[in-house]
């Protein structure tokens, strides 16, 4: 039971850990290239890298034509389009609020996951959200009370709520993957590449050049996002999704501003406030109320 539980704590922790800093990472594409082509080269090399993985251990990549149209509903959703939407949205709108609508992804799996897997809805996982996402408004208070409709800001607000649902639906997906014993690894590799090419013939349809930023920052983040924020974030998040579920693993979504503040604290200069410690409390606070577990009187070890 200690080494499960150890081992759920762990993949909580990664993607939270390494999604919050790719927050940081992301400006660092922005500019030169286009970002629907940075989103595709980032999933064309994370599934090269898995693929030849599955082939270097000899996991089976045999899959039925269902089974590929699963993955490629998955890779379509997670790996690509709402990928696209959240960098569009942030030429909109700031960073954190994105980060804020990311944080309801909690309310959408729950919703999702009942609709479409009959998942039962926990009232303590419905409290911890509403709590871990008024901690998320609370540290982004600025970036609320600054939001306006103007300047591009109500078409910013939808790219981010669309992107928050497909990424819901795709984790809703790869949990349905789950149970039909697609296995997570091969299924993840499989999705980015189907999302690379979804991604980049979209991108041929809209005529937007080839380039590439041969900088040592451009190259650098792509690198970090590819093998962290893709490939061992990924295959983490989703193992986790197959043990515990869309609607407790989205916590380690929500966590994804704490850290991201914390970060931005080190190496950009952010002065941290009351209200940013108010919402870290109330986020970690959401997450320990959603994820708790009591004890059964007739357990015994």
């Amino acid at each position: 039971m200690k080494r499960s539980a150890s081992n759920l704590a762990v993949l909580f922790a990664l993607p939270a850990l390494i999604w919050g800093s790719t927050w940081y990472v992301i400006k660092f594409q922005l500019g030169t290239v286009d970002p629907l082509l940075s989103v595709s080269y980032r999933f064309f090399m994370a599934a090269l890298v898995l693929l030849a993985f599955c082939k270097l251990t000899k996991r089976s990549l045999k899959f039925s034509l269902k089974q590929h149209l699963r993955m490629l509903l998955q890779g379509v959703l997670l790996f690509g389009m709402n990928y696209w939407l959240v960098y569009m949205s942030e030429e909109y709108i700031a960073s954190g609020l994105v980060a804020v609508g990311f944080s309801t992804i909690v309310f959408f799996n729950i919703l999702f996951g009942a609709i479409f897997m009959g998942n039962s809805v926990k009232k303590r996982v419905v409290i911890g959200a509403l709590l871990g996402l008024t901690g998320t408004a609370i540290i982004f208070r600025p970036e609320l009370m600054a939001f306006s409709t103007e300047d591009g800001g109500f078409l910013g607000l939808i790219l981010m709520v669309t992107a928050v649902i497909l990424a819901s639906l795709g984790n809703i997906t790869s949990a349905f993957n789950s149970r039909l014993k697609i296995p997570v690894i091969q299924a993840t590799g499989i999705g980015m590449l189907y999302g690379f090419v979804v991604m980049f013939s979209i991108a041929m349809i809209l005529g937007k050049p080839i380039t590439i930023d041969t900088s040592s920052e451009y190259l650098g983040s792509l690198i970090y996002l590819t093998i962290f924020g893709s490939i061992l974030a990924f295959t983490t998040y989703l193992t986790l999704i197959s043990k515990i579920g869309p609607d407790k693993a989205a916590y380690a979504i929500v966590v994804v501003p704490v850290i991201a503040i914390t970060i931005s604290t080190l190496l950009e200069g952010y002065q941290p406030t009351f209200y940013t410690f108010l919402g870290m409390l109330l986020l970690l606070a959401g997450n320990v109320f959603a994820l708790y577990k009591k004890k059964s009187a007739t357990t015994t070890d």
